[in-house]
């Protein structure tokens, strides 16, 4: 962590000296202003029976606790980024750069706070930069924080440091989702905001090799674009092909000394991750390549 001088195209954020673990002239523009692409800050649900701007095949995130079970399609996911939730009486956040392909759920509790995030419209190696709104936290002059989206942490600003804490959530698709409890909530197009959420705004997106916008880091083991789940044990990165893991269903490694076992169910396609050194589940990022290797230039891969 280090304080610099603010530079010139992050004074509408801060004023003078900021904190901050990432550098501050890597960040950039990704188009829209601060909620140009609008959260969605009191979302609504409808019954899994009723919904009409799905098929089968439409991905989304799954989320389920304490009984409490959402799904969040991608084709809303990718006008609004961030959903502010509260699910089996948790307060989180429920998030998706289409950039990355990266689908994040955290806790909103940071200290003793629930925080609501917005889209700052910054990005940082491409990747989505939240920050944090006044509502929630104790502050008399509310400074906003920038908070990586794929790392969980505040890069800058007072709360730099802080991290959120990862909730297991799962990619899924529509067809596999109506074949749950029919109880299942789903996400609705009634956001408060016009968008015609049936058009893909990325679509042929992930099938090119260009990326939109600059990283640091690039690494020809695997096409950008290629889908991995990623996983940091001990201060170690390693990524997993999904092609892989579609192909052998279980896999036990070892990562830093920590025996680890992913099982990949083709079903549902989710990925369980367990460190049995300790019994403990590991929450996979799932990504593009090029925006892990971004993050984690000396990642380990399995391909």
């Amino acid at each position: 962590m280090q304080t610099s001088l603010v530079p010139p195209h992050l004074r509408s954020w801060y004023a003078g000296n900021v904190r901050h673990t990432i550098p501050l002239d890597g960040i950039i523009s990704g188009g829209p202003p601060k909620d140009g692409i609008p959260s969605i800050d009191d979302p609504s649900f409808i019954s899994i029976h009723t919904v009409d701007f799905l098929d089968d095949d439409s991905p989304g995130v799954l989320l389920s606790i304490n009984g409490d079970t959402r799904f969040y399609p991608f084709a809303i996911l990718n006008w609004h980024e961030i959903v502010n939730d509260t699910v089996g009486g948790e307060p989180v956040a429920v998030t998706y750069c289409p950039l990355c392909a990266t689908a994040v759920t955290y806790s909103r509790k940071v200290s003793d706070s629930v925080v609501e995030f917005g889209v700052s419209g910054l990005l940082y190696q491409s990747n989505l930069l939240m920050y944090d709104r006044s509502k929630g936290l104790r502050q008399a002059v509310h400074v906003p924080s920038l908070w990586s989206q794929i790392t969980a942490q505040s890069v800058v600003g007072p709360l730099t440091g802080e991290e959120l804490d990862f909730v297991r959530s799962d990619i899924a698709r529509f067809g596999w989702v109506k074949t749950l409890d029919q109880s299942v909530k789903v996400l609705s197009t009634d956001t408060g905001h016009t968008r015609n959420y049936r058009v893909d705004p990325y679509a042929g997106y992930e099938d090119r090799t260009e990326i939109f916008f600059p990283v640091a880091t690039q690494d020809d083991r695997l096409h950008p674009k290629d889908f991995v789940y990623g996983i940091v044990v001990n201060g170690i990165a390693k990524a997993y092909t999904k092609s892989a893991l579609q192909e052998h269903l279980m896999v036990n490694d070892d990562i830093g000394g920590v025996s680890v076992r992913i099982e990949f169910d083709p079903s549902s396609e989710s990925l369980h991750i367990q460190n049995m050194n300790i019994g403990l589940e590991l929450i996979p990022i799932p990504a593009f390549w090029f925006s892990w290797v971004a993050q984690h230039p000396d990642t380990l891969l399995y391909q």
